[in-house]
C-alpha cells in the first residue's frame, strides 16, 4: 500500500503534467523553456516527473543562516526550530480589541521585542506593514530598521526588483562587500505564490535577487480549502505540493544548489463567510503535514506557527496558538514565521498576544521535550529516606534540579490579591520590562554611512531615517 506522501506526491505530478504552473515573468519562462519544459503561450508549465525530480533533488537538505551576531547563527534543516516574527499584518490589535494602522513605531517596537526574546534567533522581515512608510521603499526600510535594531538572523520582505536589488546592495555593505556576502547565506524571505498554480512577476523578480546573490528563499503556498484551492484537505495539500515542487524545481534551474525551503501554510476557509481561517484543527493538519513532506522530499519546512482567528486576546487566541504551533512543533518544522503576535486572520498583530505566544512556544518545547530515566531522575535511596512522613522542599536534590521546571511568565499560580487582572497585569509588566532594559547592538558607523546613501540614492527622505534611528 502506499504511504500518504506517496499518493500526495503522485497526484501533484499529475498536476503539474496536466494542469501545470503559470509564471508571469517572461525571464522565468525562457528559464524554464532553456531547460527543456514544455510552457505554453500562456506562460503555464507542464513538467515530468522525471524533469520536476530532478531539480528538487538538487535542493540542499539543511543549510545555515549566519547572523550579524555569531550567537544568533541558525540552522535550517534537520530536527532545528527556528521561530521567526509575524509577517504582513496591516493592523495592530490593543488589548480591548481596537485596532490601528500598523506604524513605523510599532515595527520598531515589535523588532525590540522580539530581539529580547531568548527564544527568537530571526528578527525582521514585514513584522508589521507600516502606512506611513512610503510603498516605493518600504521593504528596503523594514530592512534597516531591522538591522539597526536588531543583530539576529534576518527574515527580509519582497518588493519590486530595483527595491530588491537595492536591500541586496545594503546587506553587501553590512556583510564585508559582494563577495564576502555571496559565500554564506546572510537573509531568508518569503516567496508566495498565487493560489492556484501561479508565481506573479513580483515574486519572481525577488526570487531573482535572492537565488542570484546566493541567499535562500522559502517557496510558501497557501492554498484556503473552499476557496482557491480543493475543498477537501488532501486535495487542498496536493495541489500547494505541486505549486511548491514547481517553485523549488525553478530556484535549481536559476542556481543549482541554491538554498530553498519548502513551505505551507495552506488551511481552510470558513463556509459560513469565507474567511481564511488560519486556527482552525484543519489548518494545523496541513501545517503539519507540511513538515512530512518536506522530509519526504528532503528539503527543510516552513510551515504554520502561533496562529490565530481571534479578534481580541481571549480563550480562543490562546486555544488556536498552541493547537497550530503543537502541530508545527511535533511535525519539527524548521523554519516559523508568524511564531508569535498574529492574529485577525494575518491581518493583525498584538503586543498582549506576542507576549502570550513566547510563553506558548516555552510551553509546547518544554512539553516535547524528553525526560531523561537514570539513577540520579529516580532517587530510590532518597524516597527510601523520606519514606512516608517527610518532604522534597527542603532537599537537596529538590534544590539541584528545580530549575529544570519551566517557571512560565505570566501563568497566575497560587494566591494572588486580584486573579481577574492579575494575567492581564503580568503581560502588560513583561512588555514594560523587555522594552525597559532593551540596548541597541552596536552597529558600524561606516556601514550605517554607506546605508544612508543607498536609502537617499533611492530617494528616502533624511528626516524619516533620522526618525527611524530615534525611537
Amino acid at each position: 500500500m502506499k504511504s500518504r506522501e506517496q499518493q500526495i506526491h503522485e497526484a501533484s505530478v499529475r498536476i503539474l503534467a496536466r494542469t501545470g504552473m503559470k509564471f508571469e515573468h517572461p525571464e522565468a519562462v525562457e528559464i524554464l523553456k532553456a531547460h527543456g519544459i514544455n510552457v505554453d503561450d500562456e506562460g503555464v508549465a507542464r513538467f515530468t516527473e522525471d524533469q520536476l525530480m530532478y531539480w528538487v533533488n538538487k535542493a540542499p537538505h539543511a543549510f545555515k543562516i549566519f547572523a550579524r551576531n555569531p550567537e544568533h547563527d541558525i540552522t535550517v534543516g534537520g530536527d532545528h526550530l527556528n521561530p521567526a516574527p509575524g509577517y504582513g499584518c496591516p493592523f495592530v490589535l490593543d488589548s480591548e480589541g481596537n485596532r490601528h494602522d500598523a506604524k513605523v513605531t510599532d515595527y520598531v517596537k515589535f523588532a525590540k521585542l522580539y530581539h529580547q526574546q531568548k527564544s527568537f534567533h530571526v528578527n525582521g522581515g514585514i513584522i508589521v506593514q507600516p502606512n506611513d512608510l512610503p510603498v516605493e521603499n518600504a521593504t528596503l526600510l523594514m530592512f534597516y530598521m531591522a538591522y539597526y535594531y536588531s543583530d539576529k538572523a534576518m527574515l527580509t520582505g519582497t518588493a519590486d526588483g530595483e527595491q530588491v536589488k537595492a536591500m541586496m546592495d545594503m546587506a553587501k555593505a553590512a556583510f564585508g562587500g559582494e563577495e564576502e556576502f555571496m559565500k554564506y547565506p546572510r537573509l531568508i524571505t518569503l516567496i508566495n505564490t498565487v493560489t492556484p498554480l501561479q508565481l506573479t512577476n513580483v515574486m519572481t523578480e525577488s526570487l531573482f535577487q535572492f537565488v542570484r546573490n546566493g541567499q535562500p528563499v522559502i517557496i510558501g503556498s497557501l492554498g484556503q480549502a473552499g476557496s482557491t484551492s480543493p475543498m477537501t484537505l488532501a486535495g487542498s495539500i496536493a495541489l500547494s505540493n505541486a505549486e511548491i515542487l514547481a517553485g523549488i524545481a525553478f530556484t535549481q534551474m536559476v542556481r543549482p544548489g541554491a538554498p530553498v525551503v519548502y513551505g505551507c501554510e495552506t488551511t481552510t476557509a470558513d463556509m459560513r463567510s469565507g474567511a481564511t481561517a488560519i486556527g482552525a484543527p484543519e489548518g494545523a493538519i496541513c501545517y503539519n503535514q507540511a513538515g512530512i513532506m518536506a522530509d519526504f522530499y528532503g528539503v527543510p519546512s516552513r510551515a504554520g506557527g502561533c496562529l490565530s482567528d481571534a479578534k481580541t486576546v481571549n480563550a480562543q487566541a490562546g486555544m488556536e496558538s498552541m493547537l497550530t504551533f503543537l502541530a508545527c512543533r511535533q511535525a519539527n518544522i524548521n523554519f516559523m514565521i508568524h511564531a508569535a503576535g498574529i492574529m485577525d486572520a494575518y491581518a493583525s498583530m498584538s503586543y498582549e498576544k506576542l507576549m502570550i505566544d513566547f510563553d506558548v512556544i516555552d510551553f509546547a518545547t518544554q512539553y516535547n521535550n524528553r525526560f531523561e530515566i537514570n539513577e540520579e531522575t529516580i532517587p530510590e535511596d532518597l524516597i527510601d529516606e523520606v519514606g512516608q512522613d517527610g518532604v522534597y522542599l527542603t532537599e537537596d536534590h529538590t534544590f539541584e534540579h528545580c530549575r529544570e521546571s519551566l517557571i512560565p511568565d505570566l501563568a497566575v499560580r497560587g494566591t494572588v490579591e486580584d486573579p481577574l487582572h492579575a494575567y492581564e497585569n503580568n503581560i502588560q509588566n513583561k512588555i514594560d520590562r523587555m522594552l525597559n532594559s532593551y540596548v541597541r547592538p552596536e552597529t558600524d558607523d561606516a556601514i550605517i554611512a554607506k546605508m544612508h546613501e543607498i536609502l537617499a540614492a533611492r530617494g528616502v527622505d533624511a528626516e524619516l531615517v533620522k526618525k527611524i534611528e530615534n525611537m
